[in-house]
């Protein structure tokens, strides 16, 4: 038989777990106002204040913003859906690819793998680019700070250096809340080997010509390697 002690911790305890679920709805369903709970036992009562602030959403509102947020991120089904920034701010509708095969690269300018890939990848777009192929480089800097430029420089130092004739984008982030949206597509599309994220500079993504993601390529997958699945997707292989 439980001791009194023992009964009035248990049901202390109960009543906690029961107010702090009350306080989660609450949170979600009811969050303008300060709530004061009073929860009783045999010992004392407990005072519980939570002021929130956030302006109040119904239940119905709630589910229906999560459900427009699944249907919007859902509306997306091809890369052509997207919208992306150039190099000098400017948008440009990936819809105006369609019709080519697309490889897409995170790329930086001080990374390990940079003579490499920027190399490889000015080789294969003057050998297909007349034949429907289109290179799609998005700077990125989240990879041991390897881009550290802003765009103006990047170009510079791409079109430069390695003599780049493909476009160039905006500086994105790739991974995180703060992922451009066209990544997120990417890497929902094409899982990696351990995960969606992308793992480091010169991920690269091929895209048919209808904006399908087909295939996903390591870091370290160079270039040139590809040029089947390249020359596959715009049938001349």
């Amino acid at each position: 038989m439980l001791c009194s002690s023992t009964r009035i911790l248990c049901k202390r305890n109960l009543n906690i777990a029961a107010v702090s679920a009350s306080l989660l709805l609450t949170k979600h369903f009811a969050p303008n106002c300060e709530k004061t709970l009073l929860i009783s036992s045999e010992s004392k009562p407990i005072s519980l204040v939570y002021p929130w602030t956030k302006p109040a959403v119904s239940r119905r509102s709630f589910f229906n913003l999560r459900s427009e947020h699944t249907m919007a991120s859902q509306s997306k089904t091809s890369v052509h859906d997207f919208t992306v920034k150039d190099a000098r701010g400017n948008d440009v509708d990936l819809s105006i690819y369609k019709g080519k095969a697309l490889l897409i690269v995170n790329v930086a300018s001080q990374c390990g793998l940079t003579n490499s890939n920027y190399t490889e990848l000015s080789q294969l777009y003057e050998k297909y680019k007349g034949q429907g192929l289109e290179i799609l480089a998005f700077p990125c800097n989240q990879f041991g700070a390897q881009e550290p430029g802003n765009n103006e420089q990047i170009l510079e130092f791409a079109c430069t250096r390695f003599k780049a004739e493909f476009p160039i984008f905006d500086k994105v982030d790739v991974n995180g809340d703060k992922a451009d949206p066209l990544y997120k597509f990417l890497k929902s599309s094409k899982g990696g080997l351990f995960g969606d994220s992308i793992k480091w500079n010169f991920s690269k993504f091929l895209v048919d010509k209808e904006g399908n993601v087909v295939e996903r390529y390591a870091p370290t997958t160079s270039p040139l390697s590809i040029e089947k699945d390249v020359k596959k997707l715009l049938g001349t292989a």
